[in-house]
């Protein structure tokens, strides 16, 4: 393979010499390496099979026969990472690769021609025997598995988990909000959901999205009310590599990156801080991120379903969220009812929830008796459906036998309870009332829950199961709240 001295001083070979292919002046420069070697090739710019040496056919398992040279390097050896390597421009010098049940320790360098330009490059098996080395491969396939069940596992996360049938209800209200669901997850533009905590938000949020034509997206999730504002901007964005002091040396993607084709839903949007907003807004209209200390602007294709129990119209009033953000997000509004405007609801949402709660000790499954169901017809439900399930799971831990009575039911809710008659209606109490009554309601849990945890205002919060600044705001609304 080499050129004859007698050659050297021909102009006409030295222009041979330059038009040779640069795979083939790589295989002559390294031919040392290449018969050292268990095997060698070299694959063009387009990552095809341009020389393979006859050790590493023999290697492989391939019949001489076939025809390896011009064939795409990854249809030959599934493992290879020639076309990485030509990508980045950066050699692999040292790698363990796996073809079939084997295992190869491996060198990949990139080929440039007279210009720089990469135009190929050249791989080299240096060990093929690894039987001294099991140990360490046998913890690499180890690693590999564990590897593969976490992507699985955030996969799974990251996809929706209930669809509108899980959204429980026979009331009108809940059949008219089913309905603009329909209608909405059609469309693509933004989703603003409304509602109480513990009203069902988030389920709606995953049914839309799988009635949706992005379904087969990724339904990534944020709650703006559990991020810290100082992580905020790299949750959505991603961060560079060595953005900071302490970042990772590799690239991590944002939310919105790993929503792209999909969905990605903001949680109690109501929480999000005024400086993010703006660069929500921005996204929103331009349709681009930029991740943390990165100047690469990236194109994402988002759908945005966001979700709130706060007032934002008077949040827009005060200043305190942007009007133009409010109105990129208002595009679709999906008001939720509170429960105590579904009463007859409580039903089948009670035998749903008993369903899929631990069944009674002694067998069989939960009885909800009549008298149970009058005095939960009564509670105001300032948690809405997830205080529901609260109360029949502490209620079933609490029953001694599959019968849930008004005793259960009742230690169960705690204080404010009514337990008189029922009302002869269960749907629409008079406004004047139903305020009252909600006021009274809330005003006893905030008490309830702040006695609970000593005064400790977060804890309260969490027990009540909404935000710290939910609490806040609550607090000064019931300004007459006696210290617990």
């Amino acid at each position: 393979m080499q050129d004859s001295p007698g050659r050297t001083g021909d102009p006409h070979a030295s222009v041979a010499e330059s038009m040779r292919r640069p795979e083939q002046r790589a295989v002559e420069a390294l031919s040392v390496l290449a018969e050292t070697s268990e095997g060698a090739l070299a694959v063009d710019r387009a990552g095809r099979i341009t020389w393979i040496s006859p050790k590493y056919v023999r290697l492989l398992g391939l019949d001489p026969r076939d025809a390896v040279v011009g064939r795409p390097v990854d249809a030959v050896i599934p493992e290879s990472r020639m076309n990485e390597v030509m990508q980045s421009g950066k050699p692999i010098l040292l790698d363990l690769m796996r073809f079939g049940e084997q295992h190869f320790v491996v060198c990949r360098l990139p080929l440039r021609n007279a210009a720089g330009e990469i135009d190929g490059a050249a791989g080299f098996v240096f060990y093929d025997r690894l039987d001294y080395l099991r140990p360490l491969i046998d913890k690499f396939r180890a690693l590999e598995t564990r590897l593969h069940h976490t992507h699985a596992a955030l996969a799974h996360e990251r996809k929706a988990r209930y669809r509108l049938s899980n959204f429980i209800g026979v009331s009108e209200v809940v059949r008219n909000v089913k309905l603009r669901a329909r209608q909405f997850a059609a469309r693509d533009g933004a989703v603003l959901i409304l509602g109480e905590t513990g009203a069902g938000k988030e389920l709606l949020a995953h049914a839309l999205h799988l009635a949706s034509p992005r379904a087969a997206g990724r339904f990534v999730a944020v709650n703006m009310a559990a991020v810290p504002e100082a992580l905020l901007e790299s949750e959505f964005f991603g961060v560079a590599p060595g953005a900071f002091t302490g970042a990772d040396r590799k690239a991590r993607a944002g939310k919105f990156e790993l929503a792209h084709g999909g969905t990605l839903f903001l949680d109690e949007i109501g929480d999000m801080p005024l400086a993010i907003q703006a660069k929500l807004l921005r996204v929103l209209q331009e349709g681009e991120i930029e991740a943390l200390g990165s100047n690469q602007v990236k194109s994402v294709d988002v759908r945005i379903v966001a979700a709130t129990s706060r007032d934002l119209e008077a949040k827009v009033r005060d200043g305190s969220f942007r009007s133009d953000l409010f109105y990129r997000l208002n595009v679709l509004p999906l008001r939720l009812p509170p429960l105590r405007q579904r009463l007859e609801d409580i039903d089948p949402l009670c035998e749903q929830m008993l369903d899929d709660l631990p069944p009674p000790v002694d067998g069989g499954s939960w009885l909800l008796t009549d008298a149970a169901r009058v005095m939960m017809k009564r509670h105001a439900w300032p948690g809405n459906v997830r205080e529901l399930r609260n109360v029949l799971e502490q209620a079933t831990a609490l029953a001694p036998g599959r019968v849930l009575d008004t005793a259960q039911i009742a230690e169960a809710m705690g204080a404010g309870v009514d337990t008189g008659p029922a009302v002869a209606s269960t749907t629409s109490p008079a406004v004047a009332t139903l305020a009252e009554a909600l006021q009274d309601a809330e005003r006893a849990a905030i008490t309830v829950a702040l006695r609970a945890a000593g005064g400790a205002k977060v804890q309260a919060a969490a027990l009540l199961g909404i935000s710290r600044s939910q609490l806040y705001d609550k607090l000064k609304r019931h300004a007459d709240l006696a210290p617990p």
